[in-house]
């Protein structure tokens, strides 16, 4: 039967509740079959600016082993450093495909006039913002069997966390004002390649909020630090990031930028056709050829 037990050598125990099996299992088995069908779309469709996402993807499918693992181990630091540290990540990962997402609707319906920032510039400032979010964070793995360094470790996931907070909000702007800006003044492009590209700037809208909340739940969570309530009970941690980022996913699959790619013959122009199929994106390529 599964035990707390403290860390080998001290009276400090790691975790404050034992984990779910179930719980765990359940969730490595949606992340997988979700990052696996994204990943096979991604492939057949070359949407290769999707990779990060993936990664996010699989990394919570190692989070989640982490947790089942520590079932029966709750005094080893092994699962629970990779647990906490595979779990926390992932949104970050998924951010950085986000971002590059927005930057080619953009460019894909020539509305860089229109955008607060420049479309070529967009994914530089929110890649290396979710960059340093993912470096702040990940600098806290291994820190919590130490109770001098537990202080300190809150500290760099909540600056982590507030960097991705504050990049979401710039994002958000960002996309939200390019919206209102394009819906006013529509290009040219906007008409020729349909209105498909508004579905995958809906898609972004949706799992950026799911994200947010996710977030936001983690920044109260560590803020109340390892004694209170959301440290002590799972249940906030599936219902407020597990239940969330598969959420996210599947969204993401179901919505999947298929078509998003750069033209062979212009690196800064981009086909959009968010849900059409690999065939028609040949052709569409073709067409639109110099």
């Amino acid at each position: 039967m599964a035990v707390l037990k403290p860390y080998p050598g001290s009276t400090i125990y790691l975790w404050k509740y034992i984990p779910s099996l179930a719980g765990s299992i359940i969730f490595a088995i949606l992340y997988l079959i979700t990052g696996s069908l994204i990943g096979f779309r991604m492939y057949k469709t070359k949407t290769w600016f999707c990779t990060a996402f993936i990664v996010g993807c699989f990394m919570e499918v190692i989070g989640y082993i982490g947790r089942a693992f520590a079932v029966n181990r709750t005094d080893a630091l092994g699962p629970f450093v990779i647990q906490a540290t595979f779990i926390l990540l992932p949104p970050a990962f998924f951010a950085a495909s986000i971002y590059m997402i927005l930057a080619r609707i953009i460019r894909a319906v020539d509305g860089d006039h229109l955008s607060i920032i420049d479309p070529r510039i967009v994914t530089r400032i929110f890649v290396l913002s979710d960059l340093a979010s993912i470096g702040v964070q990940g600098t806290t793995a291994g820190f919590s069997e130490h109770e001098n360094l537990k202080t300190i470790a809150t500290v760099l996931v909540l600056i982590g966390l507030a960097i991705q907070l504050i990049s979401f909000a710039l994002f958000g702007a960002c996309a939200v004002i390019f919206h209102k800006r394009i819906l006013r003044n529509p290009t040219a492009r906007s008409h020729q390649i349909g209105s498909k590209w508004f579905h995958t700037l809906y898609m972004l809208y949706a799992v950026s909020v799911l994200i947010i909340i996710r977030s936001v739940f983690r920044v109260v969570e560590y803020a109340f630090g390892n004694d209170g309530y959301p440290m002590a009970h799972e249940w906030t941690l599936f219902i407020f990031d597990s239940v969330p980022m598969t959420l996210v996913t599947a969204i993401f699959f179901f919505r999947y930028p298929s078509n998003l790619a750069q033209k062979l013959d212009d690196d800064a122009a981009i086909q959009l056709e968010s849900c059409g199929s690999v065939r028609q994106f040949g052709q569409s390529v073709s067409e639109h050829r110099v």
